[in-house]
């Protein structure tokens, strides 16, 4: 056997040779394999960090009430009552609410706004309303825009279940008021007014009724 032709054989043998080497070290990856298992101290620590994730500050009540603050307390109170209950939605429902209940009343449209009022402010809006209109006045407004919102104040009665949350409105409103004759008594043709309002509004947490009604007014 010639020289060039042994030379081949002997490195076709390394080749063989290193081939099964690597098998034999990494193994093969065909269909499904099991995945390593994490070593129990690692999986430890990873589980102590979640926990302490899990265990933290609800950002869904600190985003809006100070730490640790009574109505921190009786915002989350409300949400072990009723867990899906969500404070950032429930601002969101508020924003609308406080334009429809405003503009109903500014123009004196009380019964689409009366299932969204107790039977106490429905009382007081009237009252405002019968005034006007035997003054003969009547109010012009258009509705800009909520500039601020945020939670006032906040409470709730384990006993009944009942939860009142007071937030506080700034919004931006086109307004005046017209005599009998069409002419200015109150306000600025186009001119944005700022309107400051605190309301409270009451709900039974877990109750089949999802509507928070509002109970209270004031500036």
């Amino acid at each position: 056997m010639n020289s060039p032709m042994l030379q081949l054989l002997v490195l076709a043998g390394i080749a063989i040779f290193l081939v099964l080497r690597l098998r034999s070290v990494l193994g093969t990856r065909e269909g499904y394999e099991r995945p390593q298992e994490t070593p129990k101290g690692i999986e430890d620590e990873r589980k102590r960090k979640f926990d302490v994730i899990e265990g933290g500050p609800d950002r869904d009540i600190t985003d809006h009430a100070e730490e640790g603050s009574d109505t921190a307390k009786a915002l989350a109170r409300m949400k072990a009552r009723e867990p899906s209950f969500s404070v950032s939605e429930f601002l969101g429902g508020a924003r609308g609410a406080y334009e429809m209940i405003l503009m109903g009343f500014e123009r004196g449209e009380l019964a689409d706004i009366k299932p969204f009022i107790s039977d106490e402010i429905y009382e007081v809006f009237a009252q405002f309303v019968e005034e006007r209109e035997k003054k003969g006045l009547k109010i012009e407004a258009e509705f800009v825009g909520v500039r601020e919102l945020g939670i006032h104040d906040a409470d709730f009665h384990d006993a009944s279940g009942t939860a009142e949350i007071t937030v506080k409105f700034v919004g931006n409103l086109t307004y005046v008021v017209r005599d009998n004759a069409g002419e200015i008594v109150e306000g600025e043709e186009g001119k944005i007014k700022t309107q400051k309002d605190i309301w409270t509004f009451e709900r039974v947490m877990g109750g089949d009724d999802p509507n928070w009604i509002l109970v209270a007014t004031g500036e």
